[in-house]
């Protein structure tokens, strides 16, 4: 017994795998979709306490400018008038002890500042992943939906194979792993 598929049949297969292709790529993406925000949220995070380290590091740095001028006024007066040395030893003494403190806070603070940076820079590369993900996920959907209207199988198939690169690239992204393209970054950015 032969059985014939009718071209009815053959839309209606082909209109069912268009909906689940749509359906499970929407998914995928709105569950990414909410992870890259966390994942800005952070961003923005650790580029604010950055910026603020920084901040704080250019003031240190102006306590340490301006104590080290001190220091050397208190040096060329007790130059010039030696008899101000007792009153100004003491006070030399506070003011490289205040020296040294900055010194060390400035160093501290340059380094936690370029590791937020770090960090910054680490989680852009996932945002990235998560950015082309979206893409492609888009251009899947898409892509299935005109199979769906043109009723050609070979474009839910390329819709198959781009929304699959977009899944590896967004599980990447959740998995932390290292991915990335950076010709879809600058293209994206």
């Amino acid at each position: 017994m032969e059985v014939e598929v009718t071209a009815e049949a053959k839309g209606k297969l082909l209109n069912r795998m268009v909906a689940v292709t749509v359906v499970a790529l929407s998914v995928f993406m709105g569950v990414s979709n909410i992870k890259d925000g966390n994942l800005v949220q952070a961003m923005q995070v650790a580029k604010a306490d950055a910026v603020d380290t920084w901040g704080e590091y250019q003031a240190t740095k102006t306590k340490l400018h301006i104590t080290e001028n001190a220091l050397n006024q208190s040096l060329v007066m007790e130059a010039v008038n030696p008899a101000a040395a007792g009153v100004a030893r003491p006070q030399e003494a506070r003011l490289k002890a205040s020296i040294a403190k900055y010194t060390t806070e400035a160093g501290d603070l340059a380094k936690k500042a370029k590791g937020l940076e770090a960090r910054y820079d680490a989680l852009n590369v996932h945002d990235d992943q998560f950015d082309a993900c979206d893409a492609l996920m888009s251009i899947a959907i898409s892509s299935a939906a005109v199979a769906a209207l043109a009723e050609t199988t070979w474009v839910l198939i390329a819709s198959w194979a781009i929304g699959g690169v977009g899944v590896v690239m967004g599980l990447a992204g959740f998995m932390g792993r290292a991915l990335h393209s950076e010709f879809l970054s600058k293209l994206l950015s």
